[in-house]
Protein backbone atom coordinates (compact mmCIF):
# COMPACT_ATOMS: atom_id res chain seq x y z
CA UNK A 1 0.00 0.00 0.00
CA UNK A 2 1.44 3.45 -0.82
CA UNK A 3 2.60 5.33 2.25
CA UNK A 4 0.83 8.54 1.39
CA UNK A 5 2.05 11.93 0.49
CA UNK A 6 5.65 11.33 -0.49
CA UNK A 7 6.82 14.45 -2.17
CA UNK A 8 9.02 15.50 -5.03
CA UNK A 9 12.72 16.15 -4.59
CA UNK A 10 13.36 19.45 -6.28
CA UNK A 11 16.34 21.33 -4.80
CA UNK A 12 16.18 24.94 -3.71
CA UNK A 13 19.51 26.72 -3.50
CA UNK A 14 19.96 28.74 -0.34
CA UNK A 15 22.36 31.64 0.06
CA UNK A 16 25.99 30.64 0.17
CA UNK A 17 25.53 27.55 -1.93
CA UNK A 18 23.79 25.37 0.67
CA UNK A 19 21.22 23.04 -0.82
CA UNK A 20 18.07 22.94 1.27
CA UNK A 21 15.93 20.05 0.11
CA UNK A 22 12.75 21.85 1.04
CA UNK A 23 10.72 19.82 -1.44
CA UNK A 24 11.57 16.47 0.08
CA UNK A 25 9.13 16.28 2.97
CA UNK A 26 7.50 12.85 2.75
CA UNK A 27 4.09 13.26 4.33
CA UNK A 28 3.89 9.75 5.74
CA UNK A 29 0.21 9.33 6.62
CA UNK A 30 0.96 6.28 8.81
CA UNK A 31 -2.41 4.74 8.13
CA UNK A 32 -4.52 5.02 5.03
CA UNK A 33 -7.63 4.31 7.08
CA UNK A 34 -6.79 7.30 9.28
CA UNK A 35 -6.46 9.52 6.23
CA UNK A 36 -9.84 8.34 4.97
CA UNK A 37 -11.31 9.10 8.38
CA UNK A 38 -9.88 12.59 8.13
CA UNK A 39 -10.86 13.36 4.58
CA UNK A 40 -13.31 10.82 3.20
CA UNK A 41 -16.93 11.75 2.65
CA UNK A 42 -20.30 10.07 2.25
CA UNK A 43 -21.44 10.43 -1.33
CA UNK A 44 -25.06 11.52 -1.62
CA UNK A 45 -26.59 10.13 -4.81
CA UNK A 46 -29.78 12.00 -5.71
CA UNK A 47 -32.13 10.46 -8.22
CA UNK A 48 -32.76 12.50 -11.34
CA UNK A 49 -33.94 11.98 -14.83
CA UNK A 50 -30.37 12.43 -16.12
CA UNK A 51 -28.62 9.86 -13.94
CA UNK A 52 -28.99 6.20 -13.14
CA UNK A 53 -29.03 5.94 -9.33
CA UNK A 54 -27.98 2.30 -9.39
CA UNK A 55 -24.86 3.10 -11.45
CA UNK A 56 -23.93 6.10 -9.32
CA UNK A 57 -24.36 4.09 -6.14
CA UNK A 58 -22.28 1.27 -7.58
CA UNK A 59 -19.44 3.63 -8.52
CA UNK A 60 -19.56 5.23 -5.06
CA UNK A 61 -19.37 1.87 -3.29
CA UNK A 62 -16.60 0.58 -5.56
CA UNK A 63 -14.60 3.80 -5.24
CA UNK A 64 -14.87 4.01 -1.46
CA UNK A 65 -13.92 0.35 -1.03
CA UNK A 66 -10.89 0.73 -3.29
CA UNK A 67 -9.86 3.95 -1.56
CA UNK A 68 -10.03 2.36 1.88
CA UNK A 69 -7.93 -0.58 0.65
CA UNK A 70 -5.34 1.65 -1.01
CA UNK A 71 -6.15 0.58 -4.56
CA UNK A 72 -5.85 4.08 -5.94
CA UNK A 73 -6.06 3.45 -9.71
CA UNK A 74 -9.33 1.57 -9.20
CA UNK A 75 -10.63 4.24 -6.84
CA UNK A 76 -9.63 6.93 -9.31
CA UNK A 77 -11.48 5.25 -12.15
CA UNK A 78 -14.65 4.80 -10.09
CA UNK A 79 -14.73 8.38 -8.82
CA UNK A 80 -14.00 9.81 -12.25
CA UNK A 81 -17.06 7.92 -13.53
CA UNK A 82 -19.02 9.19 -10.56
CA UNK A 83 -17.88 12.73 -11.32
CA UNK A 84 -19.41 12.41 -14.79
CA UNK A 85 -22.71 11.37 -13.23
CA UNK A 86 -22.65 13.83 -10.30
CA UNK A 87 -20.56 16.85 -11.37
CA UNK A 88 -22.10 19.13 -8.74
CA UNK A 89 -21.57 16.88 -5.71
CA UNK A 90 -18.78 18.40 -3.62
CA UNK A 91 -17.86 15.15 -1.87
CA UNK A 92 -17.14 13.43 -5.16
CA UNK A 93 -14.58 16.09 -6.07
CA UNK A 94 -13.17 16.02 -2.52
CA UNK A 95 -12.54 12.28 -2.60
CA UNK A 96 -11.14 12.43 -6.11
CA UNK A 97 -8.81 15.21 -4.99
CA UNK A 98 -7.68 13.04 -2.10
CA UNK A 99 -7.00 10.15 -4.48
CA UNK A 100 -4.92 12.36 -6.77
CA UNK A 101 -3.04 13.64 -3.74
CA UNK A 102 -2.22 10.08 -2.69
CA UNK A 103 -1.11 9.31 -6.24
CA UNK A 104 1.14 12.40 -6.26
CA UNK A 105 -0.89 13.94 -9.07
CA UNK A 106 -0.84 17.24 -7.24
CA UNK A 107 -1.94 19.51 -10.08
CA UNK A 108 -5.04 17.36 -10.62
CA UNK A 109 -5.64 17.26 -6.87
CA UNK A 110 -5.61 21.06 -6.74
CA UNK A 111 -8.22 21.30 -9.47
CA UNK A 112 -10.58 18.82 -7.83
CA UNK A 113 -10.19 20.18 -4.32
CA UNK A 114 -10.83 23.73 -5.49
CA UNK A 115 -13.99 22.53 -7.21
CA UNK A 116 -15.09 20.74 -4.03
CA UNK A 117 -14.56 23.83 -1.90
CA UNK A 118 -16.38 26.05 -4.37
CA UNK A 119 -19.39 23.75 -4.11
CA UNK A 120 -19.11 23.35 -0.32
CA UNK A 121 -16.73 25.73 1.52
CA UNK A 122 -17.32 23.87 4.81
CA UNK A 123 -15.12 20.92 3.71
CA UNK A 124 -12.30 21.98 6.04
CA UNK A 125 -10.09 18.94 5.57
CA UNK A 126 -10.22 19.39 1.82
CA UNK A 127 -8.86 22.89 2.31
CA UNK A 128 -5.92 21.45 4.24
CA UNK A 129 -5.23 18.82 1.56
CA UNK A 130 -5.44 21.58 -1.05
CA UNK A 131 -2.83 23.61 0.85
CA UNK A 132 -0.52 20.60 1.05
CA UNK A 133 -0.97 19.92 -2.67
CA UNK A 134 -0.03 23.52 -3.47
CA UNK A 135 3.02 23.17 -1.26
CA UNK A 136 4.02 20.01 -3.11
CA UNK A 137 3.88 22.03 -6.33
CA UNK A 138 6.13 24.72 -4.83
CA UNK A 139 3.32 27.29 -4.70
CA UNK A 140 4.23 28.27 -1.16
CA UNK A 141 2.67 31.72 -1.00
CA UNK A 142 -0.70 30.35 -2.04
CA UNK A 143 -0.40 27.36 0.28
CA UNK A 144 0.69 29.29 3.35
CA UNK A 145 -2.66 30.38 4.81
CA UNK A 146 -4.15 26.89 4.53
CA UNK A 147 -1.07 25.25 6.03
CA UNK A 148 -1.04 27.68 8.94
CA UNK A 149 -4.70 26.96 9.60
CA UNK A 150 -4.09 23.22 9.32
CA UNK A 151 -1.22 23.49 11.79
CA UNK A 152 -3.73 24.94 14.26
CA UNK A 153 -6.05 22.00 13.66
CA UNK A 154 -7.26 20.05 16.65
CA UNK A 155 -6.54 16.77 14.90
CA UNK A 156 -2.98 15.65 15.78
CA UNK A 157 -2.37 13.83 12.48
CA UNK A 158 -3.56 16.71 10.33
CA UNK A 159 -1.57 19.12 12.50
CA UNK A 160 1.55 17.01 11.99
CA UNK A 161 1.11 16.75 8.22
CA UNK A 162 0.49 20.47 7.79
CA UNK A 163 3.36 21.30 10.16
CA UNK A 164 5.88 19.39 8.07
CA UNK A 165 4.62 21.06 4.91
CA UNK A 166 4.65 24.43 6.67
CA UNK A 167 8.35 23.98 7.45
CA UNK A 168 8.94 23.46 3.75
CA UNK A 169 6.84 26.47 2.73
CA UNK A 170 8.55 28.85 5.17
CA UNK A 171 11.98 27.62 4.05
CA UNK A 172 11.03 27.98 0.40
CA UNK A 173 9.90 31.54 1.10
CA UNK A 174 13.17 32.20 2.99
CA UNK A 175 11.27 32.86 6.21
CA UNK A 176 13.74 30.69 8.09
CA UNK A 177 12.98 31.93 11.60
CA UNK A 178 9.32 30.96 11.11
CA UNK A 179 10.40 27.50 9.92
CA UNK A 180 12.40 27.13 13.13
CA UNK A 181 9.34 28.13 15.20
CA UNK A 182 7.31 25.38 13.54
CA UNK A 183 10.12 22.87 14.02
CA UNK A 184 10.32 23.65 17.73
CA UNK A 185 6.57 23.20 18.09
CA UNK A 186 6.68 19.88 16.20
CA UNK A 187 9.51 18.72 18.47
CA UNK A 188 7.34 19.51 21.48
CA UNK A 189 4.24 17.79 20.09
CA UNK A 190 5.91 14.74 18.52
CA UNK A 191 9.14 14.18 20.51
CA UNK A 192 9.61 10.55 19.44
CA UNK A 193 8.60 10.83 15.78
CA UNK A 194 11.65 9.99 13.60
CA UNK A 195 10.23 11.72 10.51
CA UNK A 196 9.64 14.91 12.48
CA UNK A 197 13.13 14.68 13.99
CA UNK A 198 14.72 14.19 10.56
CA UNK A 199 13.08 17.22 8.98
CA UNK A 200 13.47 19.37 12.09
CA UNK A 201 17.17 18.54 12.09
CA UNK A 202 17.45 19.83 8.53
CA UNK A 203 15.59 23.01 9.49
CA UNK A 204 17.86 23.64 12.48
CA UNK A 205 20.97 22.86 10.43
CA UNK A 206 19.95 25.20 7.64
CA UNK A 207 19.18 27.99 10.11
CA UNK A 208 22.53 27.51 11.85
CA UNK A 209 24.31 27.71 8.51
CA UNK A 210 22.53 30.90 7.52
CA UNK A 211 23.23 32.46 10.92
CA UNK A 212 26.92 31.63 10.66
CA UNK A 213 26.98 32.97 7.14
CA UNK A 214 25.73 36.31 8.46
CA UNK A 215 28.54 36.26 11.01
CA UNK A 216 31.09 35.65 8.25
CA UNK A 217 29.72 38.58 6.25
CA UNK A 218 29.21 41.03 9.11
CA UNK A 219 32.48 40.46 11.01
CA UNK A 220 34.96 38.51 8.86
CA UNK A 221 37.90 39.09 11.22
CA UNK A 222 36.13 38.99 14.57
CA UNK A 223 37.06 36.70 17.43
CA UNK A 224 33.64 35.05 17.07
CA UNK A 225 34.25 34.27 13.41
CA UNK A 226 37.61 32.62 14.15
CA UNK A 227 36.10 30.60 17.01
CA UNK A 228 33.19 29.42 14.89
CA UNK A 229 35.53 28.46 12.06
CA UNK A 230 37.80 26.62 14.47
CA UNK A 231 34.87 24.62 15.85
CA UNK A 232 33.69 23.76 12.34
CA UNK A 233 37.17 22.62 11.31
CA UNK A 234 37.56 20.62 14.50
CA UNK A 235 34.27 18.81 13.88
CA UNK A 236 35.53 17.87 10.40
CA UNK A 237 38.80 16.49 11.77
CA UNK A 238 40.90 19.27 10.20
CA UNK A 239 42.99 19.59 13.32
CA UNK A 240 45.89 21.70 12.05
CA UNK A 241 43.57 24.29 10.52
CA UNK A 242 41.43 24.33 13.66
CA UNK A 243 44.52 24.91 15.84
CA UNK A 244 45.38 27.91 13.67
CA UNK A 245 41.92 29.42 14.14
CA UNK A 246 42.01 28.89 17.91
CA UNK A 247 45.45 30.49 18.09
CA UNK A 248 43.98 33.49 16.24
CA UNK A 249 41.25 33.68 18.87
CA UNK A 250 43.78 33.71 21.71
CA UNK A 251 45.88 36.32 19.92
CA UNK A 252 42.85 38.62 19.98
CA UNK A 253 41.58 37.63 23.43
CA UNK A 254 44.15 35.75 25.59
CA UNK A 255 41.68 35.37 28.46
CA UNK A 256 38.90 33.86 26.40
CA UNK A 257 37.46 30.83 28.24
CA UNK A 258 37.08 27.50 26.51
CA UNK A 259 39.75 27.93 23.84
CA UNK A 260 42.64 26.26 25.69
CA UNK A 261 40.26 23.40 26.42
CA UNK A 262 39.46 23.01 22.72
CA UNK A 263 43.15 23.11 21.85
CA UNK A 264 43.74 20.42 24.45
CA UNK A 265 41.02 18.28 22.94
CA UNK A 266 42.56 18.49 19.49
CA UNK A 267 46.03 17.65 20.75
CA UNK A 268 44.64 14.76 22.79
CA UNK A 269 42.73 13.42 19.80
CA UNK A 270 45.87 13.64 17.71
CA UNK A 271 47.88 11.80 20.36
CA UNK A 272 45.26 9.04 20.45
CA UNK A 273 45.77 8.51 16.73
CA UNK A 274 49.56 8.84 16.59
CA UNK A 275 50.59 7.77 20.08
CA UNK A 276 52.92 10.77 20.23
CA UNK A 277 53.66 11.55 23.92
CA UNK A 278 54.52 15.18 23.08
CA UNK A 279 50.91 15.74 21.98
CA UNK A 280 49.65 14.28 25.24
CA UNK A 281 51.95 16.55 27.24
CA UNK A 282 50.92 19.56 25.18
CA UNK A 283 47.25 18.69 25.73
CA UNK A 284 47.81 18.50 29.50
CA UNK A 285 49.37 21.98 29.45
CA UNK A 286 46.38 23.36 27.55
CA UNK A 287 43.97 21.86 30.09
CA UNK A 288 46.03 23.34 32.93
CA UNK A 289 45.89 26.77 31.29
CA UNK A 290 42.13 26.43 30.89
CA UNK A 291 41.75 25.68 34.59
CA UNK A 292 43.81 28.76 35.44
CA UNK A 293 41.31 30.84 33.46
CA UNK A 294 38.23 28.94 34.54
CA UNK A 295 38.56 26.68 37.57
CA UNK A 296 34.94 25.58 37.12
CA UNK A 297 35.61 23.95 33.75
CA UNK A 298 34.82 20.38 34.79
CA UNK A 299 35.63 18.99 31.37
CA UNK A 300 39.18 20.37 31.47
CA UNK A 301 39.67 18.97 34.97
CA UNK A 302 38.34 15.61 33.83
CA UNK A 303 40.61 15.38 30.78
CA UNK A 304 43.66 16.38 32.81
CA UNK A 305 42.72 13.80 35.44
CA UNK A 306 42.34 11.10 32.79
CA UNK A 307 45.77 11.90 31.34
CA UNK A 308 47.34 11.62 34.80
CA UNK A 309 45.46 8.38 35.53
CA UNK A 310 46.78 6.80 32.34
CA UNK A 311 50.30 7.94 33.28
CA UNK A 312 49.98 6.37 36.73
CA UNK A 313 49.90 9.70 38.59
CA UNK A 314 47.03 8.62 40.79
CA UNK A 315 47.25 11.32 43.46
CA UNK A 316 47.05 14.08 40.85
CA UNK A 317 44.31 12.25 38.98
CA UNK A 318 42.23 11.85 42.14
CA UNK A 319 42.44 15.58 42.92
CA UNK A 320 41.44 16.55 39.39
CA UNK A 321 38.54 14.10 39.17
CA UNK A 322 37.31 15.43 42.51
CA UNK A 323 37.62 18.97 41.13
CA UNK A 324 35.51 17.98 38.13
CA UNK A 325 32.87 16.50 40.42
CA UNK A 326 32.87 19.47 42.78
CA UNK A 327 30.87 21.61 40.42
CA UNK A 328 29.25 18.75 38.50
CA UNK A 329 28.14 16.04 40.94
CA UNK A 330 26.25 14.13 38.22
CA UNK A 331 29.28 13.84 35.92
CA UNK A 332 29.02 10.11 35.16
CA UNK A 333 32.36 9.69 33.38
CA UNK A 334 34.19 11.54 36.18
CA UNK A 335 32.71 9.13 38.75
CA UNK A 336 33.95 6.21 36.64
CA UNK A 337 37.39 7.75 36.20
CA UNK A 338 37.71 8.49 39.90
CA UNK A 339 36.60 4.96 40.78
CA UNK A 340 39.29 3.49 38.49
CA UNK A 341 41.88 5.80 40.03
CA UNK A 342 40.93 4.75 43.56
CA UNK A 343 41.10 1.06 42.62
CA UNK A 344 44.58 1.60 41.16
CA UNK A 345 45.52 3.36 44.40
CA UNK A 346 44.27 0.30 46.33
CA UNK A 347 41.23 2.09 47.78
CA UNK A 348 38.33 -0.06 46.48
CA UNK A 349 36.09 0.84 49.42
CA UNK A 350 36.24 4.50 48.31
CA UNK A 351 35.61 3.57 44.70
CA UNK A 352 32.34 1.73 45.43
CA UNK A 353 30.05 4.77 46.02
CA UNK A 354 31.29 6.41 42.82
CA UNK A 355 30.41 3.32 40.78
CA UNK A 356 27.01 3.14 42.43
CA UNK A 357 26.44 6.80 41.59
CA UNK A 358 27.50 6.27 37.97
CA UNK A 359 25.07 3.36 37.64
CA UNK A 360 22.26 5.41 39.17
CA UNK A 361 22.92 8.02 36.45
CA UNK A 362 23.08 5.47 33.61
CA UNK A 363 22.32 1.79 34.07
CA UNK A 364 23.21 0.96 30.46
CA UNK A 365 26.94 1.69 30.59
CA UNK A 366 28.80 -1.62 30.52
CA UNK A 367 31.99 0.03 31.83
CA UNK A 368 30.25 0.80 35.13
CA UNK A 369 29.19 -2.79 35.69
CA UNK A 370 32.60 -4.22 34.78
CA UNK A 371 34.36 -1.92 37.22
CA UNK A 372 31.74 -2.62 39.88
CA UNK A 373 32.40 -6.36 39.49
CA UNK A 374 36.13 -5.78 40.02
CA UNK A 375 35.50 -3.68 43.13
CA UNK A 376 33.08 -6.24 44.57
CA UNK A 377 35.75 -8.92 44.03
CA UNK A 378 38.36 -6.84 45.84
CA UNK A 379 35.91 -6.25 48.71
CA UNK A 380 35.13 -9.98 48.96
CA UNK A 381 31.47 -9.67 47.93
CA UNK A 382 31.13 -12.69 45.63
CA UNK A 383 27.36 -12.33 45.26
CA UNK A 384 27.66 -8.67 44.32
CA UNK A 385 30.43 -9.54 41.88
CA UNK A 386 28.27 -12.22 40.26
CA UNK A 387 25.32 -9.86 39.77
CA UNK A 388 27.51 -7.10 38.35
CA UNK A 389 29.21 -9.51 35.93
CA UNK A 390 25.82 -10.84 34.75
CA UNK A 391 24.64 -7.32 33.95
CA UNK A 392 27.94 -6.54 32.27
CA UNK A 393 27.65 -9.64 30.08
CA UNK A 394 24.10 -8.72 29.10
CA UNK A 395 25.09 -5.20 28.06
CA UNK A 396 28.34 -6.30 26.45
CA UNK A 397 26.48 -8.77 24.23
CA UNK A 398 24.20 -5.96 23.04
CA UNK A 399 27.09 -3.74 21.98
CA UNK A 400 29.48 -6.46 20.76
CA UNK A 401 28.60 -5.82 17.13
CA UNK A 402 29.17 -2.09 17.30
CA UNK A 403 32.47 -0.68 15.98
CA UNK A 404 35.01 0.37 18.55
CA UNK A 405 35.74 4.08 18.65
CA UNK A 406 39.20 5.55 18.80
CA UNK A 407 40.95 8.88 18.47
CA UNK A 408 38.67 11.87 18.15
CA UNK A 409 35.72 9.49 17.75
CA UNK A 410 36.25 8.53 21.40
CA UNK A 411 34.81 11.86 22.45
CA UNK A 412 31.20 11.78 23.51
CA UNK A 413 28.45 14.25 22.69
CA UNK A 414 29.29 16.45 25.67
CA UNK A 415 32.89 16.74 24.41
CA UNK A 416 34.84 14.58 26.83
CA UNK A 417 36.75 11.33 26.42
CA UNK A 418 34.61 8.35 27.32
CA UNK A 419 35.77 5.77 29.81
CA UNK A 420 36.72 2.53 28.06
CA UNK A 421 36.62 -1.11 29.10
CA UNK A 422 39.80 -2.61 30.47
CA UNK A 423 41.52 -4.96 27.96
CA UNK A 424 40.67 -7.96 30.16
CA UNK A 425 36.95 -7.22 29.80
CA UNK A 426 37.12 -7.36 26.01
CA UNK A 427 38.64 -10.84 25.82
Amino acid sequence: MPKGCASTSRQVNQPGGISSDVNSVPMDVRSLVLLIALCGFTIPVPASSQTTPQSAQQYAETGNRALQEGRYPEAEQAFEKLRELEPNTAEVHANLGLIYFEERKFDQAVSELRRALKLKPSLTNSAFILAMSLSELGQYSEALAGLEKGFRSGNPQMKRMCGLQLERAYTGLKRDSKAVEVALELERLYPNDPEVQYHDGKIFGNFAFLTMQKLWQAAPDSVWKHQAEGEALESQGSFEAAIGQYRDVLARDPQRPGIHYRLGRILLARSQKTGAPEDTNAAAKEFEQELQLDAANGNAAYELAEINRNLGRFDDAQKQFELALKGHPDFEEAHLGLAATLVSARKPELALPHLEKAISLNRDNEVSWWRLAQVERLLGDSEGQKKALAEFQRLHTQVAGRPQLSGSEGFSANEITRQQLDPAAQQ
